[in-house]
């Protein structure tokens, strides 16, 4: 992992002993989480660390705390922690996790108590930068808020366990903040909601607050207004299950703003290859919209599971707006469970989603691992569907593909998961753009 270090070493003077002051330093660009370590001399030479009242021996005590670029506190820890840690995901106790943007951050010094002679104290800062790596999660996830039977943090364990890294929380019409999300080690909550009417449902995700008024619509300007609302505070919003009979899809999605289609949700089915052929149809017309899918787990039944299906994105970090521009960008493909099969699928420098200029020997460099006996790969242009290959045993696939003119590219794994039932899809990509 790529880490910038910095160093400031200081000298407190008993002068200024019972007063604060702060320590400016630059927060470097694309930072994913940041550590910062102090010292100093806290007890005489000789002192007795048998003593229960060792405490009382110190002669210097230096408090701790932190301020973000805007003037905010992010968090204060007194002398009680030499060591503390910031991302966007996670933080000491004491600290609010946050992105850390970068500018003018502030160490707060606090000189509760300091030695006739004064002290010196070092400040040592390590920063962790971002680097793109695949995540895995599900973005569409109810607990007991609304009509799930698990809290949010009995989902992030279970998430855990089926290894995911991201759960949205997308509650029936209740808003879930960041703020008040556990910490669960390697999973990030994505906060949202599920944006649920008798006539179509979408999630809101990344914002606390979509909109301020109740979430009931009546007219289609009502509906307009709850999305605008959510779209001008920075939500992804996704149009969901538009198939899925009884909660089907009835706005006009032409006259909405969204980011993705989910195309995907739970078992695989015929309201998903419905959504699946609708979203095809859209990018043969030219209309470039990301997919998306999710569980809309409630509880484990024999076909419904955390994570089936799974969403697996490239991001920049494991922090939720990340995660959220990856999958509006289109950087993600979409597998049955979190240990389906996986793909990497690039052209030049271009990932899923993104523009790459056509051309003679331009081609789509392909890996997909995890595949099963029969499995078949198959390549989904404007104008084909290109079987490329057939897994004779369990193992992985690497190749090359050409497309022969301008458009798109999406690649299929498609499975036989049961004995005499047709092939359905195991994995679904995003495309990439081949332009003229």
């Amino acid at each position: 992992m790529n880490q910038t270090f910095q160093q400031f070493d200081i000298f407190i003077e008993h002068s200024q002993q019972g007063s604060y002051f702060t320590i400016p330093f630059e927060m470097v660009e694309q930072a994913e989480s940041f550590t910062l370590r102090y010292g100093y001399s806290h007890y005489p030479e000789n002192y007795d660390l048998d003593d229960p009242f060792t405490s009382r021996q110190q002669i210097n005590i230096i408090d701790l705390g932190l301020i973000a670029p805007d003037g905010s506190q992010v968090g204060a820890s007194g002398s009680d922690k030499t060591e503390i840690t910031i991302s966007e995901v996670r933080a000491t106790p004491g600290y609010r996790p946050q992105k850390l943007v970068p500018g003018r951050w502030q160490i707060i010094v606090g000189a509760y108590k300091v030695e006739p002679e004064g002290v010196y104290v070092r400040y040592e800062l390590c920063t962790d930068h971002k680097a793109l790596r695949l995540l895995k999660g599900d973005l569409h996830v109810h607990t007991l808020a609304s009509d799930g039977v698990h809290t949010v943090e009995e989902l992030g364990w279970k998430a855990h366990r089926n290894g995911l890294d991201f759960l949205a929380i997308t509650d029936h019409n209740q808003m879930s903040t960041a703020v008040g999300m556990p910490q669960v080690p390697g999973v990030t909550f994505i906060p949202g909601v599920e944006w649920t009417h008798y006539q179509g449902h979408a999630n809101f995700l990344g914002v606390d607050q979509p909109y301020d008024l109740p979430f009931m619509a009546n007219t289609p300007e009502e509906v307009l207004a709850r999305f605008s609302s959510a779209r001008d505070r920075g939500a992804l919003i996704t149009a969901n299950h538009p198939f899925e009979p009884n909660v089907e899809f009835k706005f006009g999605l032409a006259s909405l703003p969204f980011d993705c289609l989910e195309v995907w949700n739970g078992p695989m089915r015929e309201s998903n290859l419905k959504a699946i052929g609708l979203w095809h149809s859209w990018l043969v017309a030219g209309r470039k919209v990301p997919i998306c899918g999710g569980s809309d787990y409630h509880r484990d039944t024999p076909f419904i599971f955390l994570g089936g299906p799974t969403t697996c994105v490239y991001s920049m970090s494991a922090g939720p707006s990340d995660i959220l521009a990856a999958l509006k960008a289109g950087h993600s493909y979409l597998t049955f469970a979190p240990n389906g099969p996986s793909l990497e699928m690039t052209a030049g420098e271009a990932l899923l989603g993104d523009n790459v200029s056509w051309s003679e020997v331009q081609k789509l460099q392909i890996t997909v691992e995890g595949l099963q006996t029969g499995d078949v790969i198959r390549v989904v242009t404007g104008s084909s569907s290109d079987a490329l290959f057939q897994a004779p045993g369990p193992g992985d696939y690497r190749g090359s593909y050409h497309l022969a003119s301008p458009g798109f590219a999406r690649l299929e794994v498609l499975r036989a998961f049961l004995p005499g039932v047709p092939i359905l899809p195991a994995l679904i990509s995003n495309p990439i753009y081949f332009e003229a």
